[in-house]
């Protein structure tokens, strides 16, 4: 099942998607939440209701109800108000890359235990324009991943049983102004204004059993389901990355385990996976200059389209555009004499 929320008499509306059209949830039945924060506190009253109305919609027992086009349609982040949004560090092929590119050994410690960090859970968006300051462009990145939304509440939930937690799977654009996240860094704090202006997320979200065709056994030493499911991001209609969700290391069930200790997850709660390998311009920059010292190097810039797919998950688009403003945080560093 797809679920959509989009903009209706500038209100914010739960729907199903179905054969590209959109259905609302309160039309479908009368007691199918209308926004997706109720819909994930009431998962297991509403999930079997809005199952049961796809599937008469697909068997043409819903004739009399019109769809609105999802082409047409104001599409907003599937989880507009997420409760919380952790990102996390899945794909070791990602971290042996960027690594390697900075001549440092592979961290030993990545092999061990699955790591998040928090990122700003009201910078969250859906498709359309991504505003971003001055200094973000100093080095504006992107980061091709796939996200999870919690849709049970949960505390020390084992990954054996941590999928039953996950209510679906969507796109996730974790944007990064790579010049202020590395300056940040040298504080070994996290990265901070590098990361919490924008985050994508969309175009829908996707329930598990949408994506039971597509599982396949979770890699050697990890439990947890994992897809068969190809990633691209193309910038201005050309393509820059490829993966697979298959390819992450620690599964969302592993990394569910380890946000949960001794923390309650809350419905609405959303998990990245991290940038698959190849996933973002500081990766593939690096691996560049590495094969040849006069690569030049490419970052976004004003009026690029950034298009990522997920096989089964859709298409988020994003249109970066430049805040006008000439504020800069990076011009107020002070610089001490030595």
């Amino acid at each position: 099942m797809k679920l959509v929320t989009y903009l209706k008499d500038e209100q914010e509306q739960l729907a199903i998607l179905v054969n590209g059209l959109l259905y609302d949830t309160d039309l479908l039945h009368p007691n199918l939440p209308i926004s997706m924060a109720m819909f994930l506190n009431f998962w297991e009253e509403s999930y079997p209701l809005a199952l049961a109305a796809e599937q008469r919609i697909l068997s043409g027992g819903l004739q009399q109800l019109h769809g609105v086009p999802f082409q047409s349609s104001h599409i907003l982040a599937p989880v507009p108000h997420p409760t919380s949004c952790r990102d996390g560090y899945a794909f070791r092929q990602h971290v042996a890359a960027a690594r390697r590119n900075r001549k440092v050994d592979m961290i030993e410690e990545f092999d061990q235990y699955p790591i998040f960090y928090f990122t700003n859970h009201n910078s969250i968006q859906g498709p359309g324009n991504i505003y971003c300051m001055p200094d973000h462009f100093n080095k504006l990145d992107f980061e091709l991943e796939a996200a999870v939304v919690i849709c049970q509440p949960g505390r020390n939930i084992p990954a054996e049983k941590a999928d039953a937690y996950i209510g679906g799977l969507m796109i996730m654009n974790d944007m990064s102004a790579r010049t202020l996240q590395m300056e940040e860094m040298k504080l070994n704090l996290g990265p901070a204004k590098g990361k919490d202006f924008a985050t994508a997320i969309g175009p829908m979200l996707v329930t598990l059993d949408e994506l039971a065709h597509l599982e396949i056994p979770a890699k050697t030493g990890h439990v947890g389901k994992s897809w068969n499911m190809s990633m691209t991001c193309r910038v201005n209609g050309v393509e820059v990355s490829r993966g697979n969700i298959g390819d992450m290391d620690w599964t969302f069930a592993e990394i569910i385990e380890r946000c949960s200790y001794g923390v309650n997850l809350l419905p609405g709660d959303v998990i990245g996976s991290g940038t698959v390998g190849t996933g973002c311009f500081l990766e593939l920059n690096g691996t560049g200059k590495l094969n040849n010292p006069d690569y030049k190097e490419q970052w976004l810039q004003p009026g690029d389209v950034v298009e990522m797919n997920i096989e089964g998950l859709g298409t988020l688009s994003n249109t970066i555009v430049k805040e006008d403003s000439d504020f800069s945080i990076l011009a107020l560093k002070k610089h001490t004499q030595g």
